[in-house]
């Protein structure tokens, strides 16, 4: 799939039809991920995949969101490392690059995926770093439903010019 028909095709997918993931598909995933911007090239972000069931629904657990999570291959958890950061306030956009290139990878690898939002969400995050035993300074930015798709969304047309202003508000 040529790199401008993924960005625009692509879709929150939140059915799944339970069908597994290979790891080279992951590994591929991964490696999207990580080919991100990052300031300065800290690159603080940090996967834990979780691709056990129980696991995945004590994922499920920490989001009133997380029902897509029922037939999901994996719950892709990305975190930012936040312990030695040489731009401290930049992880949330570094760990959000690699979000997106995991959705735009998803999609172009013929899988599904869903991005819920946890960070900054207490109620979500501290709940979540016990269910996966994060350590101290490992901060949970969003969880990832990958999948094979059960559902087909059809593309959607979303420019829209009136949100364009030039040289000036």
């Amino acid at each position: 799939m040529e790199a401008y028909e993924a960005i625009v095709s692509r879709r929150s997918i939140r059915k799944y039809t339970g069908e597994s993931v290979s790891e080279q598909e992951i590994e591929k995933i991964l490696t999207a991920a990580m080919a991100a911007p990052s300031a300065g090239n800290q690159q603080p972000w940090r996967f834990v995949v979780v691709t056990d069931r129980e696991r995945i629904n004590a994922v499920k657990e920490t989001t009133p969101y997380g029902k897509m999570l029922d037939e999901a291959a994996l719950a892709l958890v990305v975190c930012g490392d936040v312990r030695s950061l040489k731009h401290p306030t930049m992880w949330e956009q570094d760990c959000s690059a690699a979000v997106q290139n995991v959705l735009l990878a998803s999609h172009a690898l013929g899988l599904g995926a869903c991005w819920l939002g946890y960070w900054p969400k207490e109620e979500r995050t501290e709940p979540l770093k016990a269910v996966l035993r994060l350590p101290e300074g490992v901060e949970p930015l969003a969880v990832l439903s990958i999948g094979h798709p059960a559902e087909e969304k059809l593309r959607s047309e979303r420019y829209d010019a009136a949100f364009v202003h030039r040289d000036r508000w």
